[in-house]
């Protein structure tokens, strides 16, 4: 275990998870943000990354470009500022279901990595995702997905509010501020691509530990049939109810 992971265990500190955020996907959000929370044995703290309220507090001023799916394509950059460049923090997209402890996750990080990541080798077939917003492809395609983030790293202090506002796309998500020997590898059940990634029967290492509804979730009309829709809908079932629960007290 890394002396990150030591400091999180000792000092009790919540390991701070950023989670992007689309008003269009409020309920993707709550949800994997709910599973999280059932499932963790440590503390975390789960932080919504708003695009509206970085624009109000000045550090998010760029205008949206023709290719950005959601409103965390770039301030999903921001993570290690919003971390006060300190310890480690994640950032994940709200399309994901997790399914196991994220302690376990937590346990892989290693300091010797400026961020540890999924290394998917994925190129989509489909044109448009979502609720018909355009798909596109290029190299680490969603390697940006799901980022931890060693935030003191050196490194990692080029991600200022400016560079976010500035830099292309190509820049900031194939990371390349990192040379390859800093981006640490994480194994893919972590980002498992519903629609990509297969579950080899009899090989418990293809489990998926957290799902990535990439192409779209059970919440979008045109993906309510996909690939563990189920699991998701049971989860949104399991968080209405808690929500209610939680209401009435």
């Amino acid at each position: 275990m890394s002396l990150s992971n030591g400091k999180i265990k000792n000092e009790k500190k919540p390991f701070k998870i950023f989670v992007g955020y689309d008003p269009r996907e409020d309920l993707a959000f709550e949800v994997c943000r709910y599973s999280i929370l059932k499932r963790s044995s440590i503390p975390v703290e789960i932080i919504p990354i708003k695009q509206s309220d970085l624009r109000k507090s000045g550090m998010y001023w760029r205008e949206r470009g023709q290719f950005e799916s959601t409103e965390f394509s770039f301030t999903r950059f921001l993570t290690p500022c919003l971390a006060n460049y300190q310890g480690w923090a994640m950032f994940v997209d709200c399309d994901f279901l997790y399914l196991a402890d994220i302690k376990e996750l937590v346990d892989l990080i290693d300091d010797k990595y400026a961020i540890m990541c999924v290394q998917h080798d994925y190129a989509p077939k489909e044109t448009t995702k979502m609720d018909g917003a355009v798909q596109t492809v290029y190299p680490r395609k969603n390697w940006s997905s799901m980022v931890l983030y060693n935030c003191a790293h050196p490194k990692n202090l080029v991600l200022t509010p400016d560079t976010v506002n500035t830099q292309t796309g190509a820049f900031l998500h194939r990371f390349q501020w990192l040379e390859d020997a800093e981006i640490g590898s994480i194994p893919f059940v972590w980002n498992f691509l519903e629609g990509h990634n297969k579950v080899v029967e009899n090989d418990p290492t293809t489990q998926p530990k957290s799902i990535h509804y990439t192409r779209g979730g059970p919440w979008f009309e045109a993906w309510k049939n996909c690939e563990f829709a189920d699991l998701w809908l049971n989860e949104k079932e399991s968080y209405l109810k808690q929500a209610k629960k939680e209401s009435a007290n």
